[in-house]
């Protein structure tokens, strides 16, 4: 292991540096994880990634796990490292912690700590939350799609990945790209080089990591243009780092030798490889072969891609009631046609394909495609100039058609829902939950419908096991009386 030592003399000795607090973003934590390990989800399908076992992936792993100790626990995120064999220079984190470090910034780097800067910098984008926070109003924009091209005829796009561009993350020739302003760039150096400085690295390392990338040319630029050069990178951190604390320095390590060695060996693609590659599905086929097997965290409900979901799903167990109880807290969230609130213990989970539903859920509360707990949204607008009623029958029609058992068991009653008099039907059919004897059980599919002034029409199906539905009515019912028409 090689030292260098940071020499106080001429500079004044204060506090050792401390992370600053992140801040709140539009999107909750839940939401961001689950984003950002969807995103992750998305990249084996797209792009070659070793196994866990491969002595790249283990020592990232380990470099990783060493600089997001020092970030305390309040503020941290389950990051997971993975490494994907490409050529260029690249390295990217997801909202909510999955980081991918390309084998080309592996072979580049002259140092861990050059190393350990890069990895540093990305972290600090997920630990201030930059990527939840430059969506901004647009983390709901899959959903505002979602209704609106069901009532509006409108294009949405539809596709996981259509939902994920919105958040600001998207697939293309070069691999995975977040937006990030040159606000963030700057505010990244500066957190990671907190980060570095905590985990014993010189955080002068990460400005001359990207200094040598800005004169190298050829791959360089690549990485630059995800990365906006913030201006004065190099003096804006040595400024930074002037008055810290003298603290001897982990310069590289015989793991990092090790680990480059084994990477300048190893077979790696080129953007254009990759991209080629996806489109085929050549990367999905490969990465299973090896071993490359996504696993999102306990707890953590990620789409897995219609190309890759088997044709039959085991039934699911039973679900604890504590699991899928709505939170008295309620958020509110603008869905384009209408604003709503809900338990902020739950999810909103936009539609992965054009006409598909929204969904407001607990994470436990989902069964595949199937949803126990929670409310779906949606709309329709008339084909032929049915009036309210007659729409109302006929997705009621089409729900019992397309719902196995689903049948009426009360005729439509009026309910006033934001100013409007709507349509209020219960229906029953099949739970996706067993109860707690492993048995099946009835649920309760409670279907509310709204006009609009344009003739479209809104609805809102809220379920639970008919033996539960009492506990979350109140909940339901509040939901309702949260909505606000556009």
């Amino acid at each position: 292991m090689t030292w260098t030592f940071l020499l106080s003399q001429g500079f004044a000795v204060t506090a050792g540096p401390e992370l600053p607090d992140p801040g709140k973003a539009p999107m909750s934590r839940q939401q961001q994880i689950q984003l950002g390990f969807q995103a992750a989800a998305q990249v084996y399908q797209q792009m070659p990634v070793l196994p866990d076992n491969s002595p790249e992936t283990q020592y990232i792993r380990k470099l990783g796990e060493k600089l997001a100790a020092q970030i305390p626990a309040q503020y941290s995120w389950p990051f997971e490292f993975h490494v994907i064999p490409q050529k260029e220079i690249n390295a990217f984190a997801l909202p909510g912690g999955p980081m991918f470090v390309n084998v080309g910034t592996i072979t580049a780097a002259s140092s861990e700590a050059e190393l350990a800067g890069v990895m540093s910098h990305e972290m600090a984008h997920v630990y201030m939350q930059h990527s939840a926070k430059q969506a901004g109003k647009t983390q709901t924009t899959a959903a505002i799609a979602g209704i609106a091209g069901a009532i509006l005829g409108a294009v949405t796009g539809g596709s996981m990945l259509g939902q994920l561009a919105q958040a600001g993350i998207q697939f293309g020739a070069q691999g995975v790209i977040l937006k990030y302003s040159r606000g963030d760039e700057a505010q990244a150096d500066a957190v990671g080089a907190i980060i570095m400085y905590k985990a014993g690295y010189n955080p002068q390392a990460l400005a001359d990591f990207f200094q040598k990338l800005a004169t190298e040319g050829g791959e360089g630029p690549q990485f630059l243009s995800d990365h906006p050069n913030p201006g004065n990178r190099e003096q804006a951190i040595q400024q930074e780092i002037a008055n810290w604390p003298p603290k001897r320095y982990t310069t590289t390590s015989a793991a990092f030798d090790a680990a480059k060695k084994h990477a300048q060996a190893l077979q790696v693609y080129t953007a254009q490889q990759i991209s080629a590659g996806a489109k085929s599905g050549q990367w999905a086929s490969l990465n299973k072969q090896n071993g490359a097997v996504f696993q999102a965290p306990a707890g953590v409900a990620v789409n897995t891609p219609a190309s890759a979901q088997s044709s039959s799903s085991a039934p699911s167990g039973p679900v604890s009631l504590q699991d899928v109880l709505p939170s008295t807290r309620l958020v509110t969230t603008d869905l384009g046609p209408l604003k709503i609130a809900y338990p902020d213990n739950w999810q909103l989970v936009a539609p992965s394909q054009r006409g598909a539903d929204v969904r407001i859920a607990p994470q436990a509360g989902v069964s595949g495609n199937s949803i126990g707990y929670g409310v779906l949204l949606n709309g329709v607008k008339p084909q032929g100039g049915e009036d309210f009623d007659q729409l109302t029958n006929e997705l009621v029609q089409a729900l019992v058609k397309d719902g196995g058992d689903l049948h009426v068991t009360t005729s439509a009653q009026s309910i006033d829902v934001a100013g409007s008099e709507g349509r209020s039907i219960m229906m029953e059919s099949t739970s996706p939950f067993p109860d707690a004897k492993g048995q099946p059980q009835k649920e309760r599919d409670w279907l509310v419908t709204v006009p609009r002034g344009d003739g479209s029409m809104l609805y809102f199906v809220f379920v639970a096991p008919v033996s539960q539905f009492q506990q979350f009515q109140p909940t339901y019912y509040n939901m309702l009386n949260s909505i606000k028409l556009k």
